[in-house]
């Protein structure tokens, strides 16, 4: 099955799973066809696949991957002692962890084709990490907390695991609540790394986005905490702050030093 099939194939089997596609026209356009099956895959509920879907939307994603390509750790450069600095797509880092900034349902963003990193997170993985992440969430009970960490696999992600942390949503000015739960994302995603022998995680910049946090305020933050744990726990997880603008990665530069 060439790519151009698989990209058809899932289009199809999306559409004919729901009765109220069945208005939507499926565009000519190659690009227009990849934005129309990530819609339909964002919008998707967790619930079970067939294994042909699975098995051709993994080839479709894997492929997708290679056109991308991946970024391997070991070529990023220190910028101090087990830290790096990296300005790009944290779905091509092939970390040992990545880290989404999540919401409280833990469910991803059901928005079609947002430009949130959670959407890109579970565009990239699959829908089996939504499915993970509902069976965590329905065993849990209750909406994840500001501050915490949980671990899924990463499926087509090049990354072996994602952490998903539920950053602090800042309302006018930053709280002393506010940095303490974004130091507890940083320290969480640590904590379980390290407690599942995880080597390297990359860190987006939590609660930047739509949940306000100042962005020097909560790099500051990011790099403290990520510091003071490193030399509590002797380097045992090497730390990828990944940035993908350009006011992000002068702010960090200048905090870490960087050149």
């Amino acid at each position: 099955m060439t790519q151009q099939e698989r990209l058809d194939f899932l289009i199809r089997w999306l559409l004919a799973e729901s009765a109220e596609y069945g208005e939507i026209t499926v565009p000519d356009a190659q690009a227009d066809r990849r934005q129309l099956l990530r819609a339909l895959m964002n919008v998707r509920p967790p619930r079970p696949a067939s294994d042909e879907f699975l098995c051709v939307q993994d080839e479709y994603l894997q492929e997708l991957l290679a056109e991308r390509g991946a970024v391997r750790i070991a070529d990023l450069a220190p910028v101090e002692p087990d830290i790096c600095l990296w300005k790009g797509d944290i779905t091509t880092l092939a970390a040992d962890a990545i880290v989404n900034a999540a919401n409280s349902q833990l469910l991803g963003c059901f928005a079609p084709c947002h430009g949130c990193i959670d959407n890109a997170i579970h565009t990239y993985a699959g829908v089996q990490l939504r499915l993970e992440c509902a069976r965590i969430m329905a065993a849990q009970k209750n909406e994840e907390p500001a501050g915490r960490a949980k671990i899924t696999r990463a499926y087509n992600l090049p990354c072996r695991h994602v952490l998903h942390t539920v950053g602090p949503i800042v309302h006018g000015s930053v709280t002393p609540q506010n940095r303490a739960e974004l130091a507890g994302c940083y320290r969480s995603c640590l904590e379980l790394a390290a407690a599942n022998g995880l080597k390297s995680v990359a860190f987006c910049c939590i609660s930047t986005g739509e949940f306000h946090f100042p962005n020097q305020a909560a790099a500051e933050i990011a790099a403290e905490t990520v510091r003071t744990w490193q030399r509590e726990h002797h380097n045992t997880v090497r730390v990828i702050f990944n940035v993908f603008k350009e006011t992000d990665y002068d702010i960090y530069r200048n905090i870490l030093g960087a050149h």
